[in-house]
């Protein structure tokens, strides 16, 4: 699959990118060597974007990131964090221009570079986006050569919407999956008019649409899939996409007869994505290698059938639509 335009950044991408989030913190026990032999392994395989932030792991996803490129050398990849939530609680004060350097001064250090690709609002509350001077001070930022390109990343379809409203920003970030189509009614159709780039995340919900959980799987005390399934810390939405944990269960058991021959449910929930232009880049996660390669390769996956883009639909509409639709 050709790559994709970011935008108006003048860059282009490979439509599968790494989501560097597991590899920090938030997901169960992490094991750094596997972490680092993925990213090679992606890198190797010709993925060329990256996506962290600085409070996964507290940087330790960053760090990780820097390790391995510096063990690589040569060009380097579209590398994009996120700055914000590190606030103790989430206000638009907290967006202020001291704030906004300390944190993109601190992801400088843990990335070891000397400007930053793409820096994205990690999800500040509503109201900031109602405020033209956060981005203003995204602006000057560019400006004085601390980053290249800034963008957000949203929880809601609302939030999107507004933030494309400011010239500078070139990309949006939004959760976008087979649970989760709101955007694709609107919101994709605005970013494609005003050439900004999209980032899907959580594309595969928390990992529900790998078609690997049943009612007896387990999650460690020290993953979101535990921690955050009511939402209790961040965002509920982040955690299986909103879904209740048995509704999406059952949506997924629906699912997997669409699954074509030779592919996984993973592979299938990742073309299923690609299928709209207006995703720029895809980000899903992975803590081996060999979840690396089988991301990667769902690109080459043909485009799928009207008829299953038919009953993915309907999978939504029948089950997952009520309980997420118009929250987010």
């Amino acid at each position: 699959m050709r790559n994709r335009p970011f935008g108006r950044t003048g860059r282009s991408v490979a439509p599968i990118g790494f989501g560097a989030w597991a590899i920090g913190a938030a997901w169960g026990k992490v094991d750094d060597s596997e972490s680092v032999a993925a990213l090679h392994a992606a890198l190797d395989a010709g993925l060329d974007f990256i996506d962290t932030a600085d409070v996964y792991g507290d940087g330790h996803s960053e760090q990780l990131i820097a390790r391995v490129l510096k063990e690589r050398g040569g060009a380097r990849p579209f590398v994009a964090t996120k700055a914000g939530r590190r606030l103790p609680e989430q206000t638009v004060a907290g967006y202020s221009a001291q704030n906004l350097e300390a944190w993109i001064d601190r992801s400088l250090r843990n990335l070891d570079f000397d400007v930053l690709d793409l820096v994205q609002l990690h999800c500040p509350p509503t109201d900031a986006y109602y405020h033209p001077e956060v981005f203003e001070r995204m602006e000057r930022l560019v400006e004085r050569g601390k980053l290249r390109h800034y963008g957000v990343s949203v929880e809601r379809v609302e939030e999107g919407l507004k933030a494309i409203e400011y010239p500078g920003v070139a990309s949006v970030q939004i959760i976008y999956n087979m649970f989760r189509l709101r955007p694709a009614e609107l919101f994709f159709r605005q970013a494609q008019r005003r050439n900004v780039a999209v980032i899907a995340r959580v594309p595969l919900a928390s990992g529900m649409l790998s078609g690997k959980f049943g009612r007896d799987t387990r999650f460690e005390d020290s993953d979101h899939r535990q921690f955050n399934r009511h939402g209790e810390v961040f965002d509920v939405g982040e955690t299986f996409s909103g879904v209740p944990y048995e509704v999406g269960l059952a949506a997924v058991e629906k699912l997997r007869p669409l699954v074509p021959e030779g592919a996984t449910m993973a592979q299938l929930a990742l073309r299923w994505i690609l299928m709209d232009e207006a995703v720029t880049v895809v980000i899903p996660g992975a803590r081996t290698a060999a979840q690396a390669l089988g991301n990667i390769a769902a690109a080459t996956l043909p485009a799928l059938s009207q008829a299953t883009l038919d009953a993915v639909a309907q999978v939504y509409d029948q089950d997952i639509r009520p309980h997420v639709h118009q929250r987010w």
